[in-house]
């Protein structure tokens, strides 16, 4: 029988906890995939909080290419294309892992995301032949230098186009099941990864499931911008600085990654087919509504369909994500307080 305790009642490690910083070098990244047998290259306690500098997908090359002074190259980006020579299957430069002391399979990482800045003040974006969701129709390859103005939060897309920046991370995950072998940094799963969630702003939740000691947590793929779908394969690529508290959840257990906003709660399916992505972000939401708003299965069907919004993450990782927004405004009184994230059976 699983014991359910309001996530609202925080862990008392939560309180407080010490302070670290994680910065891009060729000897603190994971260049393109997350492992189940990565070594650490930062231990923390449940509680801490870490300051993590990401970097931008782009390489030195294609940022000079696109019309990027050299000298506005970040030098840590320079030196991880340089000396780093054990890369992929995938192509996101991740900063990890972080181990997490006392983190076991089994548990969950609670992630807070606490604040996220620019580092840079440009991204960039593009698409390449064969990928995207219409790989038939650009069979050739287009990039684009976009600024962002940080004092007004806008990236200026084009003359009368404006953007308005709201930063998030495309790739945050754990290491995954240690059957899964080095897996590629580019399709989502279990893990989390690469979900190109953009409603993963500063403020929000995310509930991870661990299968390795230490959890492992990886960071990157900085997005200052992007659609719902991200449908060429590229955001507004970007390096970005997080802050981050990292918390060790003994209490809870889930199948799939699980997230909390202030306004909503959100569950999320993966899969290489977009219908099977939806079909478990839909049981997701039916497993939360039960089990932590004590729902019946019949009702929490139903509620799903007249209020809840499923939407396509996006279309073009390999695994394609599907996430289900609930509205908190939805439930009152006793109902409201439910548990952030769910605790779900595995």
């Amino acid at each position: 029988m699983i014991r359910h305790i309001a996530l609202i009642l925080a862990p008392l490690c939560a309180a407080s906890g010490a302070h670290h910083q994680l910065k891009p070098s060729p000897k603190t990244v994971a260049w393109g995939y997350y492992d189940f047998h990565s070594t650490p290259v930062l231990h923390i306690q449940s509680g801490d909080t870490v300051e993590i500098q990401t970097l931008t997908t782009a390489s030195p090359t294609m940022l000079e290419a696109v019309g990027l002074p050299p000298g506005e190259v970040e030098q840590s980006l320079r030196d991880i294309y340089r000396e780093v020579k054990d890369k992929g299957p995938g192509g996101h430069i991740l900063l990890g892992p972080v181990a997490i002391d006392g983190a076991e399979p089994g548990d969950v990482l609670e992630v807070r995301i606490q604040s996220i800045k620019l580092a840079v003040p440009y991204a960039t974006v593009a698409f390449r032949p064969k990928a995207g969701f219409l790989p038939d129709d650009f069979v050739y390859s287009r990039s684009k230098l976009v600024r962002l103005d940080q004092k007004s939060m806008i990236a200026h897309f084009s003359d009368g186009i404006d953007i308005p920046i709201r930063p998030f991370f495309g790739s945050m995950g754990v290491a995954p099941p240690e059957s899964a072998g080095r897996l590629s940094s580019a399709p989502p799963g279990t893990h989390a990864g690469n979900m190109d969630n953009r409603e993963l702003v500063a403020g929000t939740t995310l509930f991870i499931p661990v299968f390795a000691s230490g959890a492992k947590f990886e960071v990157g793929d900085g997005h200052a911008a992007q659609g719902n779908g991200e449908v060429c394969i590229t955001a507004l690529e970007t390096s970005l600085i997080g802050v981050f508290q990292f918390i060790v959840r003994k209490d809870l257990h889930l199948r799939w990654p699980r997230a909390e906003t202030p306004t909503h709660y959100i569950t999320m399916g993966m899969h290489e087919d977009l219908t099977e992505a939806a079909r478990i972000a839909v049981r997701e939401a039916i497993d939360f509504l039960v089990t932590e708003k004590h729902l019946s299965r019949d009702d929490a069907y139903m509620l799903s369909s007249v209020a809840a919004d499923f939407c396509i993450t996006q279309a073009v990782d390999g695994n394609k994500g599907v996430h289900a927004m609930i509205p908190k405004s939805l439930f009152k009184g006793s109902a409201a307080g439910g548990a952030r994230g769910g605790s779900g059976s595995r």
